[in-house]
């Protein structure tokens, strides 16, 4: 429907045209009924609704139209352009004065419309971004902090301290790097579902490899836990976008993790049934509280007592890119 009325949008005379031209064929018809005045206010209203979605030049032109069809197929003596009484004149000169203050006004009110709404969203905006740099300070922070402190130390003590230390260091270092990543894979994210312009690059895809990749990349941390990958034998390939199915994937196993204790089992599900793929994930964690169910897919929405390590955008991208897709995302316990 909205396709429907941005392409009405960029030809406002053919709309114009076919909208007086229809008003006109139905005031011909019921002429004898109706009587020319009522047939103005016809006209004055088709005159009002192109107002409503068309520059004021356009309405000026419907206006100055409709008055001459008006003129010439309704006003006594019919098909003429002259007038018969003064009262007609006046009333014909009213009708053309009206419906270009009307144009105006319109014109105006879309303006102001606009503007507010073009206000609204700058704020919008501001407010998204002072909350994202707001949470994010802290959470790129802690990383970075680590990185530094571990390359200092290997830089400085590299012939002080044991292999054990050592490969401790390097695995704090990576660690750090890998929540560093994810940070800045979720913030790019969210960045390109609120800019509203990145598009969805489906092909065939593999859906165990998705899975078996995804899960390779939250290593080591997720060998800590017990996970089960479910997949149809059946499975098809699914025409997806790799890489936004894979962050989707990542971030729901991840909020597992950040969520649930160590030796939890992780279970992902894949199936394909009337034509409709569905992928699950589930743990056998304490589950989500329920009054917090409504709100998880927010954006930088965490719940009380989450460590930290999060920004609360990781749902709500999974959410983003699944609806990208045209699917649909639920959470239940």
């Amino acid at each position: 429907m909205n396709k429907t009325l941005i392409v009405l949008r960029k030809r406002p005379f053919l709309v114009s045209t076919l909208l007086i031209g229809g008003v006109v064929l139905i005031g011909l018809s019921l002429y004898n009924l109706l009587g020319y005045q009522v047939v103005a206010f016809m006209l004055l209203l088709s005159v009002s609704l192109l107002a409503m979605m068309f520059d004021t030049r356009t309405v000026i032109i419907a206006a100055a139209m409709s008055a001459l069809l008006w003129d010439f197929l309704f006003i006594p003596p019919r098909f003429a352009l002259t007038i018969g009484s003064t009262e007609d004149q006046i009333l014909l000169l009213t009708y053309f004065v009206v419906a270009l203050v009307h144009a105006v006004l319109a014109r105006r009110v879309r303006q102001t419309e606009e503007r507010a709404r073009e206000k609204e969203a700058k704020a919008s905006q501001l407010k998204f971004y002072n909350t994202l740099l707001s949470s994010l300070s802290h959470e790129l922070r802690t990383p970075i902090t680590t990185i530094l402190g571990a390359t200092d130390t290997l830089a400085t003590s590299k012939n002080s301290i044991s292999e054990a230390e050592s490969k401790e260091l390097l695995n704090e270092i990576s660690e750090a790097c890998l929540r560093l990543n994810q940070q800045v894979e979720n913030l790019l994210g969210m960045s390109r579902l609120e800019s509203g312009v990145f598009a969805v690059k489906k092909d065939w895809v593999d859906v165990p490899e998705l899975i078996y990749s995804t899960l390779r990349q939250l290593e080591p941390d997720i060998l800590k836990y017990r996970v089960t990958v479910f997949a149809n034998e059946k499975l098809p390939l699914v025409r997806l976008d790799f890489q936004l199915m894979q962050q989707v994937l990542y971030n729901l196993v991840n909020n597992i993790l950040q969520h649930t204790k160590e030796g939890t089992d992780i279970i992902v599900r894949a199936d394909y049934d009337e034509n409709v793929f569905r992928l699950a994930v589930s743990d056998t964690g304490p589950g989500f509280p329920e009054a917090d169910i409504p709100r998880v897919f927010d954006k930088f929405y965490r719940l009380q007592g989450s460590r930290a390590g999060g920004t609360g955008l990781g749902l709500s991208i999974v959410k983003g890119f699944v609806e990208a897709h045209g699917g649909t995302v639920t959470l239940k316990n």
